[in-house]
């Protein structure tokens, strides 16, 4: 167990190494912060911080540099979430308010991320499989074609077009989009096959082979793997950090391009808490240098999907973290009302 004077050393290395950008020495720290102790005493201190893996010397003249363990206690014993201002929160609130549906919602939450902490913004449209139905609704486009309009909790719309075996009366069909919605509005998705597997059956047989075929549809839609998808923005925040990574940005960018790899990421933030990896705890080698902060956000207690940005190691980890919980907060709020 560290001392809390060596925690407060480490905490002051890591502040001012991410503002500064310089390995920071022993004199500087006694300068700039209220240690209450002698430029030799915080030279001992940090000399075990280095012996224990905290810290390290990037160059034989330099001071020292967190490492990615550094880092680690930084964000789990001594770094709080920083608020947002005032001006800060009305901001997002505004932006997110003018907001018209869900593509635009994810957009301008990707947009709103990026600029807030200056990082890469991933922000996962929510998932189908969490959501709950608030209603199905269909259209009679020509005797034997409909249309299925699909609307989740989440105000995610999905249309698809049928082609019915025979043609659809539109007493059926008012028949057929009432008893669907009395048995799926507000069930989750996961519910719905149970719920309408008899429906065909409640039919006169002339029409069952429609209905069968209405739910063929709409159960495929359920499941379709568009539910995994994602959008990233930001991306040229990274060129700012270009030093900060220690072979080149290539691997970072590669990694970046890789949805399967990103869906992951995100997978791994647990839905109601705040998620930080860093560094070589990221399982993908192009992002051994980063540091990923990621939270869940959904419409009441369930997150529908997940939200974060990715940035170097040397992050201002109070800050992002505010600002990833602040904005999630937001778009949950505007899920809730939509």
């Amino acid at each position: 167990m560290l001392s809390e004077r060596r925690l407060e050393v480490l905490r002051a290395i890591v502040q001012d190494y991410v503002g500064t950008e310089e390995p920071v020495g022993s004199k500087a720290l006694t300068e700039r912060h209220s240690l209450g102790v002698s430029p030799a005493t915080v030279r001992n201190d940090m000399a075990v911080l280095e012996d224990e893996g905290f810290i390290a010397q990037p160059h034989t003249s330099a001071g020292r540099i967190p490492t990615d363990k550094g880092y680690r206690l930084f964000v789990d014993r001594l770094a709080g979430v920083k608020p947002l201002s005032s001006p800060e929160r009305r901001a997002i609130q505004n932006f997110l308010d003018g907001a018209v549906d869900l593509d635009d919602v994810v957009g301008r939450t990707v947009r709103l991320l990026a600029q807030l902490t200056r990082q890469v913004a991933v922000v996962q449209y929510p998932s189908l499989t969490r959501s709950t139905v608030r209603h199905v609704e269909l259209l009679s486009l020509a005797p034997a074609r409909l249309m299925l309009v699909l609307i989740t909790d989440t105000g995610r719309v999905e249309q698809r077009m049928i082609d019915c075996p025979a043609p659809f009366g539109d007493t059926s069909l008012a028949d057929l989009r009432a008893r669907l919605n009395s048995r799926v509005v507000g069930r989750r998705f996961a519910d719905v096959p149970r719920l309408v597997q008899d429906l065909p059956e409640s039919f006169e047989t002339e029409d069952r082979g429609t209905v069968s075929t209405v739910l063929s549809v709409l159960l495929e839609t359920l499941v379709e793997e568009t539910e995994e998808r994602l959008i990233i923005g930001g991306t040229s925040n990274l060129t700012r950090f270009g030093h900060d990574f220690p072979v080149m940005i290539r691997p970072v960018l590669e990694a970046l391009e890789e949805q399967v790899v990103l869906l992951k990421l995100l997978g791994e933030a647990t839905d109601s808490g705040m998620t930080v990896r860093i560094g070589h705890e990221n399982a993908h080698e192009g992002l051994n240098a980063t540091s990923v902060v990621a939270v869940g956000y959904g419409s009441g207690d369930e997150a529908v999907a997940k939200l974060g940005v990715v940035g170097p190691t040397r992050m201002d980890y109070p800050g992002t973290m505010g600002a990833v919980r602040a904005v999630a907060r937001y778009v949950g709020q505007i899920l809730a009302d939509s």
